[in-house]
């Protein structure tokens, strides 16, 4: 399971950041190679402050295979760029936008870019979908989301318990003091919001379970799409690839949500996979 390629796509602060893409094998379960075809660009977990795209491999892989140009992409951390979580946004759109911009040399459809990721990832999909940029640009927004125990509440919010709103006070020592309502997507969501998926486990002891509840609830409000998959018992991270069932039930739903959105055709194929491969 390895990227076909590695493209630059952003140079900031001396840092050169990459999109790792898969793309379709010849004869995939989608339209023909000479179409263009859908895409999902992942943001890897890790608090904002490690991680790599490698945790996403597995994903792409399995996309790649149903007829996407699946992408996980690097962005600035703070533990080797000395960066925030606004820097981190920041990435994240350019990476969304750059692929919108070299569609055609990717043969992918300008319309049909899915974004994700878990934990921080899915925080940095989710700002993308549903905060506008700063300049007022659309490119960088995707058309789709895929969010795996994602960060959706980056300021104050009712409804938390004790112990969630001390999990929400430590998630944000990572703002060094900063408002994180601007980067909070919960505040955010309006009708506009994108599609969206989201998985979390009910016990998760990093990022509260409650909080995708309220997005969950916010996009309905909004009467925008969004299906929540809870998980009893699991805690974070429990969808990555070598932690058990979770990680295949949570990409089928995630194949069948995709599909549903004319991003592939058929049913999944995920058993089918060969995931001792590569």
């Amino acid at each position: 399971m390895q990227p076909t390629r590695q493209i630059p796509y952003l140079e900031r602060d001396g840092a050169e950041l990459a999109l790792h893409i898969f793309e379709p094998p010849d004869g995939s379960s989608t339209a023909a190679a000479a179409e263009p075809r859908a895409a999902a660009v992942f943001f890897f977990g890790g608090g904002w402050t490690g991680g790599t795209p490698t945790q996403f491999y597995p994903h792409c892989a399995y996309l790649a295979s149903r007829g996407l140009v699946a992408i996980s992409a690097e962005y600035r951390v703070r533990g080797r760029h000395g960066t925030t979580p606004f820097d981190a946004v920041d990435d994240a759109r350019a990476a969304i936008a750059w692929v919108r911009a070299h569609a055609s040399e990717l043969g992918v459809d300008p319309s049909r870019i899915a974004a994700g990721g878990g934990s921080a990832g899915g925080h940095l999909a989710a700002c993308a979908g549903v905060i506008p940029d700063r300049d007022g640009a659309r490119d960088s927004k995707p058309d789709a989301l895929v969010l795996f125990n994602p960060v959706t509440v980056f300021a104050p919010v009712t409804g938390l318990t004790a112990d969630d709103r001390s999990r929400q006070e430590g998630i944000a020592t990572q703002l060094d003091g900063q408002d994180g309502a601007p980067i909070s997507p919960y505040h955010h969501v309006a009708a506009s919001a994108p599609p969206a998926i989201v998985f979390h486990g009910e016990a998760d002891r990093t990022v509260p379970f409650r909080t995708a509840e309220l997005f969950a609830d916010a996009m309905a409000a909004a009467g925008a799409r969004c299906e929540l998959h809870a998980y009893a018992g699991e805690d974070h991270g429990f969808f990555n690839y070598g932690r058990g069932d979770a990680f295949f039930d949570t990409l089928r739903a995630a194949d069948e949500f995709l599909a549903s959105l004319g991003y592939m055709e058929g049913p999944p194929e995920v058993e089918a996979f060969g995931w001792d491969e590569g």
